[in-house]
């Protein structure tokens, strides 16, 4: 497992911009034919991270492969930040204010960045 991983230096104008994400990796015993478990320590308000963190991406699903790097990973998560993927979500209710009214749902994730990811 590795732990207190950041996730940062994202792109100027996301909600997310300026925050440190540290995220839990855990690599099972049968890495890489399965993939790792990605968890964010980090209190985050996007749609496609639960409640308790568990990040909701297809390459760590049904779209595995043993090819596929944690270099990869990361960049997905990092895409992921930037684009929310809100027909997929875990969280019903960000991803319908993502889709329903984006700068409530940018304020909203920036205020819990400032607060939670500082």
């Amino acid at each position: 497992m590795l732990d207190g991983l950041k996730v940062y230096h994202l792109s100027t104008g996301t909600a997310y911009q300026g925050g440190i994400f540290f995220l839990d990796i855990i690599f099972l015993s049968d890495y890489p034919f399965n993939p790792p478990q990605v968890v964010f320590k980090t209190h985050i308000y996007h749609c496609n991270v639960g409640t308790d963190g568990h990040v909701s991406l297809e390459m760590l699903k049904d779209g595995w492969s043993p090819a596929l790097t944690i270099t990869k990973v990361l960049t997905a998560i990092r895409s992921l930040l930037t684009n929310p993927d809100p027909y997929n979500a875990v969280v019903p209710g960000i991803a319908h204010l993502y889709l329903e009214n984006k700068a409530k749902h940018d304020l909203v994730a920036g205020e819990w960045t400032a607060r939670f990811a500082k």
